[in-house]
């Protein structure tokens, strides 16, 4: 179950488990290994005045009496609704909904002696009062000054009396698996409370969001640890509280922070200008595989793959394509498709980037302009519209791929549901055990493209597979639509007879 003392606490279930959005864990930040400490006492007794407890309270709609409609239709509907009415919770069959004051607990450290307070976005999402409550017991009132959903993480400003104490931001990067860290937070509403522990894993991704490289922690973390510090052995902040693993909500020994290099620039950006500014490159990306690097000729699965540019985006006025494969971004390194978004979006919007490409075999670089991410604008697809061509073959089959395959007609657009006027070449079919069902290519799928040329009838497809049969090569590369947008697939040609 969610934490019952947060209000907008999310959570995510799977076999059973839930990620909930409300303690993290705890991580150590040291560049070189040290011995456990004798006591964590010294440090505890210096950094708990920095942590402090928050409040939020909301109203929320909340239906009164038994939560029963008749079926539409039904004859008993106005009777009783007219019964409701006149005990006076109206409403369509059911009570009218009333309104209440909910309260959430979380946490937060403060960055600065003039009263800055870090937190994460979902202990104030939706607050219309927010109160921070010091070590010391004196209750402040805060003001938002910004947030951002896609890191989890909240700027807040107190009017202090008199300077406060105040936290400094750690690498996060220089920690390593193993090293000691200390977590304080306000646990089930204690306050404030400290707990220790290693971290246990880097780089997570808990499918919370676009920029997910959470530090995993074994510390101890519970309900109303979230918005909280992770500390290293220094006393720096090297990571911000935010959600646990677990089957009951309760700490398991698994939790997640937001990294401090990731949440220390999205602060400076709320502090600055009220929201995050990110860079922008326009481009829909997804993961190399090892058939994919197989077939554009990378000897290792490395690099993020363009699978859709956006119309007048820096990366088509670069002159980025489709197919392209990122090697890297501003000089730096791309491994793997997550690395991408997070490297963009905290470079310079304006500056001229250099960008290492694979095409064609062999690498390129090209420069961009980085442009300006707007917040509303989600993840851009390519453009996969159709140059009307008159196919001579209506459907086939493609044995070494296990499919079938039919050019659009109007009876195929209303089988698949495909928007009106829509054209190309669909997957009809695919064997169960064929390595296309195995990569997850599905009936009702799109091909674009076949070995990296635009494909507009069936007859393209099986030339571009008997082209790679007769080349022998291992696997063929497809741009192919799916319902979640278009997707490069490497995919293994079967010879056999």
């Amino acid at each position: 179950m969610l934490d019952a003392l947060y209000n907008p606490v999310r959570a995510k279930v799977t076999a059973a488990l839930v990620i909930v959005l409300l303690g993290v864990t705890s991580v150590s930040q040291i560049a070189n290994a040290r011995p456990a400490p004798e006591s964590f006492a010294d440090l505890a007794e210096k950094l708990l005045p920095t942590v402090v407890n928050i409040s939020t309270s909301q109203m929320v709609a909340e239906r009164q009496g038994p939560d029963f409609q008749f079926p539409p239709g039904s004859p008993f509907e106005d009777l009783f609704r007219d019964f409701m009415d006149r005990n006076g919770q109206g409403g369509q069959g059911g009570p009218a909904p009333q309104r209440r004051r909910a309260t959430a607990l979380g946490s937060g450290f403060i960055i600065s002696a003039d009263g800055y307070i870090v937190t994460n976005n979902h202990v104030i999402d939706g607050a219309d009062e927010i109160t921070v409550r010091l070590h010391d017991g004196d209750t402040l009132d805060a003001e938002l000054i910004g947030r951002d959903p896609k890191t989890d993480v909240a700027l807040l400003k107190v009017e202090p009396k008199e300077d406060l104490p105040f936290v400094k931001w750690g690498d996060s990067d220089s920690s390593r698996i193993g090293d000691w860290a200390m977590a304080i937070g306000n646990p089930f509403g204690l306050g404030g409370t400290v707990t220790a522990g290693i971290i246990s894993a880097r780089n997570r991704d808990i499918n919370q969001g676009p920029y997910d490289d959470f530090i995993q922690t074994d510390a101890s973390i519970n309900r109303g640890n979230s918005g909280g510090p992770l500390f290293n052995l220094d006393g720096d902040v090297i990571g911000i509280n935010s959600a646990i693993y677990s089957p009951s909500g309760g700490s398991v020994g698994i939790g997640f922070a937001i990294p401090a290099g990731i949440a220390q620039s999205v602060v400076e950006q709320l502090k600055e200008y009220g929201r995050t500014r990110r860079g922008w490159l326009g481009v829909h990306i997804q993961t190399v595989t090892e058939d994919i690097a197989d077939s554009v000729g990378l000897d290792e699965a490395t690099g993020a793959m363009v699978a859709g540019v956006s119309e007048d985006g820096p990366a088509q006025e670069a002159g980025i394509k489709q197919g392209d494969v990122i090697l890297t971004f501003d000089g730096k390194t791309v491994e793997s498709m997550r690395r991408l978004p997070r490297i963009v979006a905290e470079t310079k919007i304006g500056k001229d980037v250099d960008v290492v490409i694979w095409r064609d075999g062999e690498k390129q670089t090209v420069q961009v302009e980085l442009g300006e991410l707007e917040e509303e604008v989600v993840a851009t697809s390519a453009d996969s519209s159709q140059e009307e061509q008159a196919p001579a073959v209506a459907e086939a089959s493609i044995d070494e791929l296990g499919i079938k395959i039919a050019n659009v007609d109007e009876s195929l657009r209303q089988r698949y549901n495909l928007a009106e006027g829509s054209e190309g070449v669909i997957v009809t079919e695919v064997s169960g055990d064929s390595y296309a069902a195995e990569k997850g290519v599905r009936p009702g799928d799109i091909i674009i493209e076949a070995s990296h040329s635009s494909v507009d009838s069936v007859e393209d497809v099986v030339d571009a597979v008997k082209a790679a049969v007769d080349d022998d090569k291992r696997t063929i590369l497809m741009l192919i639509e799916t319902s979640a947008g278009p997707r490069y697939f490497g995919l293994t040609l079967s010879t056999e007879e």
